[in-house]
């Protein structure tokens, strides 16, 4: 997507910085500009942090102070925007790859139905109360489509915010969650069908809209096949190395967006003659998609999220700098409106379609609220309507600020759903809609109770004997390890893994360490690459407080380091077999041998005929 800027005049500000900082040391004007945009986000953000404002407010308001409705020091906007714009791409990617599909087409009736009722419902009600506001004489509004351009901004939630704080507060795959992402799936079908007829409001064509939904159905087809005859067998190539990984999922991401952004150039190289293209992001959203399901799927998140929080901070920053000086206050008051009208058909359509497809009332009221503001979308459609002449400057001032009012309130509506919902209760009772049954969440994997960190020869030789005294304990035991050799392995023992660095802190909440009873670090400092036990100790105690929490001691002296960092129990491998060993020398020494030795025939006989993973 894109966000509109406002050009700098001439002499400002930014020209005078762009002179100095170059004659300073030949810096270039984007890399000043990106500089500028991140030492003002960082600043704010941490004095914003101390107010406990929420970190979208320093963002935007850095964007402003930079802008041409602030001291207008950044020079070139539109490059910045360019490089924001990645960051869209790529929190769909990891959308992708967080979404259980088996799970979201399981929500079946309530999503189907809501999905494709709820854009058409919200769009003709926004419109409506614009359209009957404007016959009052509310110059602001705007001639023509004015009220219809407004109404759209009711009408689509944004899937930058929503999927951003499902993904911070790990909501993805919660029931109002994966309807969420469901929902926004289906409006961004809707606004594709939008902007396809939106030239022609005069004389709609059907055929846009079917080349739409072909296109998107043969990028997913093509790369569904394509991760399974082709990028499976190139992840097993690479996986002795995450970056390797993560950088084949990135080529990945990008290959499938360029495709479908480039499908109508193919077309027509083939000789078929159709203008026909699906998004960029539409195209990350199905490549994450079709390798979610993989092992790979947890460690590439973990590293792709970071550099996506780098453009995410670009993109709002870039769009505090669209926000304009208002034009009087009847553009403010109406952008309030806009707001608040957004808000209200949450809940006075989002809500009813929800609970009346078969939803439990307290969950439709969390998805009501978590999708409860305006699209980012929206900017694109209202600036397209701009140029198209449909509508005035004060109409995409409205929708804007709309969006920056909206957009601050949905971190208090994420964190108020439930309180929101209980503030509802006795008003959803009067109004006959009555508590049912809650759906049960998908059918997931046996939490883990013990969670091994590394898989060398102590975790493999661990496995073995949990087969042999504790084989209940095998199916909630789970393996972090990046040596995907060994987890057909250990899948077919019925021992979870994941595939991930295990000094990753967002690949060890992914796994689900935080709930673990038991948890230890089974690789000797030695074995260990960009992580030490120290670390892992500290980094996994912060994670999950409660566990008990082994840890593996190269040297004797690394003990009490290792218990000071919050390790419950410190392990040297040679100490256990010193230990082993010196029982066996006293019964040699002493003549006991064969006593010894029979008394342990039947363990080492039941330790042999259990082989173990790495011999």
């Amino acid at each position: 997507m894109s966000v509109l800027f406002v050009p700098a005049p001439p002499g400002s500000l930014s020209d005078h910085l762009g002179v100095t900082l170059a004659a300073a040391g030949g810096v270039s004007p984007l890399v000043r500009d990106l500089g500028l945009c991140l030492v003002a986000a960082g600043l704010l953000a941490a004095a914003f942090a101390r107010l406990r404002i929420p970190a979208i407010a320093a963002l935007l308001v850095a964007g402003v102070a930079l802008g041409p409705a602030g001291f207008e020091a950044v020079s070139d906007r539109e490059s910045v925007d360019t490089i924001a714009s990645l960051g869209l791409t790529l929190l769909l990617f990891v959308i992708g790859l967080e979404v259980n599909l088996t799970a979201l087409l399981s929500s079946g009736r309530t999503l189907i139905v809501t999905g494709a009722l709820q854009v058409p419902l919200t769009l003709a009600i926004g419109s409506g109360v614009f359209l009957l506001v404007s016959q009052l004489g509310v110059a602001a509004i705007g001639g023509g489509y004015g009220a219809l351009y407004l109404g759209v901004a009711g009408a689509f939630s944004s899937t930058l915010l929503v999927a951003k704080y499902l993904h911070e507060r790990r909501l993805i795959d919660s029931t109002s969650g994966r309807l969420s992402i469901g929902i926004l799936i289906f409006q961004d079908i809707w606004a594709i069908i939008f902007l396809a007829v939106q030239p022609s409001f005069a004389d709609p064509s059907l055929a846009p809209i079917a080349l739409t939904f072909i296109g998107t159905a043969v990028v997913a087809v093509l790369a569904v096949l394509g991760a399974r005859l082709v990028l499976r067998h190139g992840f097993a190539v690479v996986a002795r190395s995450p970056e390797l990984v993560v950088s084949l999922a990135l080529a990945w991401c990008f290959g499938v967006g360029l495709f479908g952004a480039n499908l109508g150039r193919l077309a027509h190289a083939v000789g078929i003659a159709a203008e026909i293209s699906v998004s960029l992001e539409m195209g990350a959203l199905i490549a994450g998609a079709t390798i979610a399901t993989s092992p790979y799927a947890y460690e590439v998140v973990a590293r792709v999220i970071h550099l996506r929080d780098f453009f995410v901070t670009l993109f709002f920053v870039g769009l505090g700098m669209s926000i304009p000086v208002p034009d009087g206050a009847a553009v403010v008051l109406l952008a309030v409106a806009v707001a608040a009208v957004a808000v209200a058909l949450r809940f006075l359509v989002f809500l009813p379609l929800l609970y009346a497809t078969g939803l439990d009332r307290r969950n439709a009221v969390a998805t009501s609220a978590k999708l409860a503001q305006v699209s980012e979308f929206c900017l694109v459609i209202v600036y397209l309507g701009a140029k198209l002449g449909h509508v005035g400057g004060d109409q995409v001032s409205e929708v804007i600020f709309a969006f920056v009012l909206t957009a601050l309130a949905t971190p208090f509506f994420f964190a108020a759903s439930d309180r929101l919902y209980l503030r509802l209760r006795g008003l959803l009772d009067r109004m006959g809609v009555r508590s049912r049954g809650v759906r049960p969440e998908a059918e997931a994997a046996t939490p883990p109770r013990l969670v091994l960190l590394g898989f060398h020869r102590v975790a493999s030789a661990l496995v073995a004997e949990l087969e042999r005294v504790h084989p209940s304990l095998v199916a909630s035991t789970l393996v972090v390890d990046i040596n995907a050799a060994v987890h057909p392995a250990l899948r077919a023992r019925g021992v979870q893994v994941v595939y991930g660095d295990i000094g990753n802190a967002e690949v060890l909440r992914h796994a689900g360490v935080e709930s673990a009873e038991v948890i230890v670090a089974t690789v000797p400092d030695e074995l260990l690459k960009g992580v030490t036990n120290l670390s892992l100790v500290r980094l996994v105690r912060s994670l999950a407080p409660e566990a008990k929490l082994f840890a593996c001691a190269t040297r004797a002296s690394d003990a009490s380091t290792l218990r000071a960092a919050g390790a419950d129990h410190v392990f040297r491998p040679p100490s256990e077999v010193a230990q082993g060993l010196v029982p066996a020398i006293g019964a040699a020494l002493d003549g006991a041998w064969d006593g010894f030795a029979a008394a342990r025939a039947d363990d080492d006989a039941a330790r042999a005929s259990g082989a173990e993973i790495i011999d």
